[in-house]
């Protein structure tokens, strides 16, 4: 996941995932999967939100002026007054794992940033948003790893009082793809299940666990691997579902979200297919870009439009200090 480098980018909403990809069907027959075809009745959109990574480095370590966050958010709780809210979901970005564990930040119980308040998550949910928190992001990826050595119940734990404290889920961004410690990760798991159980109606805010994976089958090979084979079985779900990324500053493609749903039997060991309706697919937003600026000319109208029907889209608002 992309973090933005400078203090004043307009990078500060990333489209997080618009649609649990219900609506693709693989192609049939051997060799390399063709274009797959139309759904007969669409799945309905699901998931429409945003990364939401604040007016400092995606890190939320400074104090939030509520009314100057209202002025740059407004737009995400209804374009027009009395409107539906733009989106469904914000996820603030990033929680720190390390200090998560040891109770060495600013923010709720030493455990967040300062600047995730139950303020601002109110701000989004009492418009009907949900709102998740994501722990890690590439920047985090050492401390991931090294919380995940020392104590990964207690980081299960520690998540979990935040998650029901603040009334949000939790996203899992552990970007190891060399050696990612995945026995550790699977402990965090349990121990957040054990407080917040997988919820199938979806209506428990905390109970909301996802995991973020590579836009394709191709980069955090050992952990898609295994989220799909174990944690996100739509027979046995131990996760909601993935997010598929965006790559660095570029959006994901069709081309990279079917390799999720055919899965990479090629591998050793193989990578399985990932049910549609358990992931999502991300694209890039930046403040100057067509994504925010201008529908006709978006990726969010391309995705409607193509065969996979896929949707995604409005604007983007602006993010100042």
């Amino acid at each position: 996941m992309f973090t933005p480098t400078g203090r004043h980018q307009l990078a500060r909403f990333l489209l997080a995932a618009a649609v649990l990809l219900g609506a693709v069907s693989t192609a049939a027959g051997k060799g390399k999967p063709g274009a797959p075809p139309l759904a007969g009745t669409p799945t309905p959109m699901q998931v429409f939100g945003v990364w939401h990574c604040g007016s400092h480095y995606c890190d939320w370590n400074e104090a939030v002026d509520m009314a100057a966050f209202d002025r740059s958010n407004r737009w995400l709780l209804g374009r027009t007054p009395g409107g539906a809210p733009s989106v469904n979901l914000v996820v603030l970005s990033f929680v720190n794992p390390l200090k998560l564990l040891k109770a060495s930040d600013e923010g709720h119980l030493n455990m967040i940033p300062r600047g995730m308040t139950l303020a601002v998550v109110n701000y989004f949910k009492n418009a009907g948003i949900r709102v998740m928190l994501s722990i890690g992001g590439i920047t985090y990826t050492d401390d991931w790893d090294a919380a995940l050595a020392e104590d990964p119940t207690q980081l299960g734990l520690n998540a979990a009082q935040v998650a029901q404290d603040l009334g949000v889920g939790i996203e899992i961004d552990y970007e190891n793809s060399s050696s990612p410690n995945i026995a550790a990760l699977e402990t965090f798991i349990t121990a957040y299940r054990s407080v917040h159980p997988y919820d199938a109606t979806g209506t428990r805010p905390a109970a909301r666990l996802t995991i973020d994976v590579a836009a394709g089958d191709r980069w955090l090979i050992a952990l898609n691997r295994h989220a799909t084979r174990y944690w996100l079985d739509p027979a046995n779900p131990v996760l909601d579902y993935a997010n598929a990324m965006v790559s660095g500053t570029s959006s994901g493609t069709p081309t990279e979200w079917q390799e999720h749903v055919d899965g990479k039997p090629q591998y050793a060991p193989p990578v399985p297919p990932l049910a549609p309706a358990r992931f999502t697919g991300g694209l890039y937003l930046k403040g100057n870009s067509a994504n925010c600026l201008n529908f006709d000319a978006s990726e969010q109208k391309l995705r409607v439009d193509d065969g996979l029907r896929r949707g995604n889209g409005r604007g983007c608002g602006r993010i100042r200090d």
